[in-house]
C-alpha cells in the first residue's frame, strides 16, 4: 500500500478496481445503479464500478449514483469521475418509481446514528426503503449492504458468527437491520429477485473507522476502553470490491456473506501498536468482556480470496494520516457500544 497524503490520493486508492471486480464486470452485463451513494462508502464504490467498466473497454455501460446528495461535494466528485448522479428521496415511492432501469442494483441505504433519539426514522429508512427498492427493481439482481451487527454478541474465544447462525442482536438499530434483510428476503421470494446480503464490519477509510477512532484517542492521550475486547476490520477498498463482486453471487432465496478480515484483532494490541506509531504511551480502562461482536469471514475468503491490504498496512496508514492532520468525517463508529444503543 503506497503512502497516502491527500483526500484525492485516498479516493484513488479506495476506488481502484481489483482483478476480481474486473472479472465480475465482464461476466455480469448491463448498467449498474448504486442507491444511497452519497454516504461514506457510496462515492468510492460507484467510482470503482466506473473505473472497472472503463478498464475492460465497456465505457458505454452506465453507472448511476442515487442519493439525496445533501453534500454537494459528493455529487461533484462523482460527476468528475463520470458517474451519473440522480438526486432522489428514496423514501418517496413516486420518486423511486422514476429511477432508470438497471439490471444490477447495489443498495447502500441505511441509518444507524440517531436511532436513540428517533428510532422511527431508523426503522423507516432500514425497512420501508428496501420494500420500495425491491418493488421497483423486481427484475434486477440486488446486492444489499447489511451489517455484522445483525448477530448477537458471541463468546470472545469462539469462532465468531457465521452466516447461517441465528440472528438476534441487541438494540433497535441492529434489529431494524434484521428487518431490512427480512423485507428484502420477502420480495426476493415473492418476485424471484436474486439478492445478496453483505454483512459488513468494519470498513476502514482513513477518514473514519475503528482504527481512526483508536488512533485519535491514543494521539490525544485518552484512555482506551477495552470492554469490547476484540473486533475485525477490512480496508474499504477491499470492501467496495467485495460488494461489487457479490453481484455475481445473487440468488433466490438471498444468500448472506460476512465481509471483514479473518484475523481477530485485540483492541488492546491495536492501541499499543498505534501508540508505537504515534509516539504516545497508551493507557486503558475497563476489562475485556467475555463476549463481543465477532464474525467468521471464511465464506467471503472462499468467494473473493484474501483482502489486498493487511492490517499492518492499515495501522501504518492510519497513524500517518493522523500525524499529517488528514481530514476526518468526525463520525465515530462507537464500536465499543455493547447494548446496541446508537
Amino acid at each position: 500500500m503506497k503512502p497516502i497524503h491527500t483526500v484525492a490520493e485516498l479516493d484513488d486508492a479506495l476506488s481502484t478496481p481489483t482483478s476480481g471486480v474486473l472479472d465480475v464486470l465482464r461476466r455480469v452485463p448491463g448498467d449498474i445503479i448504486v442507491l444511497g451513494a452519497g454516504g461514506k462508502m457510496g462515492p468510492t464504490l460507484a467510482m470503482m464500478v466506473r473505473r472497472g467498466l472503463d478498464a475492460i473497454g465497456e465505457s458505454s455501460r452506465r453507472v448511476f449514483a442515487v442519493s439525496r446528495f445533501s453534500s454537494p461535494a459528493a455529487a461533484e466528485t462523482l460527476r468528475q469521475a463520470r458517474v451519473e448522479t440522480i438526486a432522489c428521496d428514496l423514501m418517496n415511492r413516486e420518486a423511486v418509481g422514476h429511477l432508470p432501469d438497471a439490471p444490477n442494483v447495489i443498495s447502500l441505504v441505511g441509518q444507524k446514528f440517531g436511532t436513540r433519539e428517533a428510532p422511527e426514522l431508523t426503522w423507516v429508512t432500514n425497512t420501508l426503503v428496501p420494500a420500495l427498492v425491491a418493488e421497483r427493481f423486481a427484475k434486477s439482481r440486488i446486492v444489499a449492504l447489511s451489517t455484522g451487527c445483525v448477530y448477537p454478541l458471541v463468546a470472545a474465544d469462539g469462532p465468531g458468527s457465521g452466516e447461517d447462525d441465528p440472528l438476534g442482536p441487541p438494540g433497535e438499530y441492529a434489529n431494524s437491520c434484521v428487518g431490512r434483510e427480512r423485507v428484502f428476503e420477502h420480495y426476493s421470494k415473492a418476485n424471484e429477485t436474486p439478492m445478496v446480503f453483505v454483512r459488513l464490519c468494519y470498513a476502514i477509510d482513513l477518514r473514519y473507522g475503528v482504527l481512526l477512532d483508536l488512533a485519535q484517542q491514543v494521539y490525544q492521550r485518552q484512555a482506551i476502553d477495552v470492554g469490547m475486547g476484540a473486533t475485525h476490520a477490512i480496508w474499504q477498498g477491499d470492501a467496495n470490491a467485495r460488494v461489487i463482486q457479490s453481484l455475481a453471487r445473487a440468488a433466490v432465496p438471498p444468500v448472506a456473506v460476512n465481509v471483514t478480515g479473518r484475523d481477530r484483532l485485540s483492541i488492546r494490541a491495536l492501541a499499543i501498536r498505534l501508540g508505537e506509531l504515534l509516539g504516545r504511551e497508551v493507557c486503558f480502562t475497563g476489562h475485556e468482556a467475555p463476549t463481543a461482536w465477532l464474525w467468521d469471514a471464511r465464506r467471503s475468503y472462499d468467494w473473493f480470496g484474501p483482502p489486498t491490504v493487511s492490517i499492518d498496512e492499515l495501522l501504518e496508514a492510519t497513524a500517518h494520516w493522523v500525524l499529517c492532520g488528514g481530514k476526518t468525517l468526525n463520525r465515530p463508529t462507537h464500536f465499543q457500544v455493547r447494548d446496541g444503543q446508537f
